[in-house]
């Protein structure tokens, strides 16, 4: 009965980042898409309100006031022609100029940018921390201040990866791999997103960047790269669950013999504040509703999951909850 009312109940939002507009941007490259957006945006008012004004202008005053008389013809004027050919030729090369100086200043990283190695999956994020022995899902952590270079691969259909506030966007092409950098210049939650129509969840193929000072980011690491805690209690009999059912053949976790990677890594899965690619917060309710059923919550998702017992369901998803 559970998993029916689940099936109905709508989602609870999951306000964890501000709306990701290209316009309120939070980094460098960010401002300089937003100004060219602006500056290309003020030139077309411009010229539509030229054109339209004109246009209103030639209505009224020209308009046929004695049905004998047949206005003068201006067909064939050079000067006319040639002045509404070379003006937007202008407009335009203007623009062409702007266009190539941002995507020149958004495609050379800084020489100290971090790697980060980005895989596309249907439907989350996988991150990897080449240098540092980390890899996560679908949360981001960076410093503020600290270039990061995106090196980016689908092991499935082409997606698009999108940090509205902090980049452009860049297709994540099957059998490629594309770069992208980028840096946030202030502490927060930046909420990013696959920009690519990519099969039935693309809507939730969401995920977070995490900018937090340097030195809360080096305590990050240092967490991170510690194998998962011992269980005990309760979520001792979730180990249980997760190593004898199909858990183990789909996740890993470090410090106990899991090792899958089909879905993504949990090893500290209790300190990100979301799943389901941002769909819900990371509690423990949302968790047991996840583990219940997750079709009902994200259907056509590739988790599949044995039925357990609600006890079951529960002291799995204490387990989880504990891998800080």
């Amino acid at each position: 009965m559970v998993i029916s009312l689940m099936a109905v109940t709508p989602l609870p939002p999951v306000a964890v980042a501000e709306p990701p507009s290209p316009l309120n941007p939070a980094s460098e490259g960010a401002r300089e898409i937003a100004n060219l957006y602006w500056v290309t945006f003020w030139i077309a008012l411009v010229i539509f309100l030229l054109v339209e004004g004109l246009l209103l202008y030639t209505v009224i005053r020209f308009r046929q006031k004695d049905p004998k008389v047949i206005p003068p013809k201006i067909h064939g004027s050079t000067p006319l022609e040639i002045a509404w050919t070379i003006a937007p030729a202008v407009v335009l090369l203007i623009i062409f100029v702007l266009m190539v100086r941002t995507m020149n200043a958004a495609a050379r990283p800084p020489d100290n940018a971090m790697p980060i190695r980005v895989i596309g999956h249907q439907w989350w994020w996988e991150f990897q921390y080449p240098e540092l022995g980390i890899v996560t899902g679908n949360e981001l952590y960076v410093p503020v201040g600290q270039p990061i270079i995106a090196e980016l691969a689908s092991d499935n259909v082409i997606h698009s990866f999108w940090i509205p506030r902090l980049a452009g966007k860049i297709d994540v092409v099957p059998g490629q791999t594309n770069t992208m950098w980028f840096q946030a210049d202030m502490p927060g939650n930046y909420r990013g997103q696959c920009a690519e129509l990519c099969g039935l969840q693309h809507a939730n193929m969401n995920f977070m960047v995490v900018a937090v000072p340097p030195d809360q980011f080096e305590l990050w690491v240092r967490r991170q790269q510690q194998p998962a805690v011992t269980a005990s209690g309760e979520a001792a009999e979730g180990e249980q669950l997760f190593l004898n059912g199909q858990c183990i053949t789909c996740h890993t976790i470090a410090g106990i013999q899991a090792f899958g990677g089909l879905g993504p890594n949990l090893t500290h899965f209790g300190s990100r504040q979301t799943i389901a690619g941002l769909m819900l917060r990371n509690t423990p309710e949302n968790l047991v509703r996840w583990l219940s059923d997750p079709q009902a919550v994200k259907p056509g998702n590739k988790m599949v999951i044995e039925r357990l017992s609600r006890d079951e369901v529960e002291a799995l998803a204490q387990y989880l909850s504990s891998l800080h």
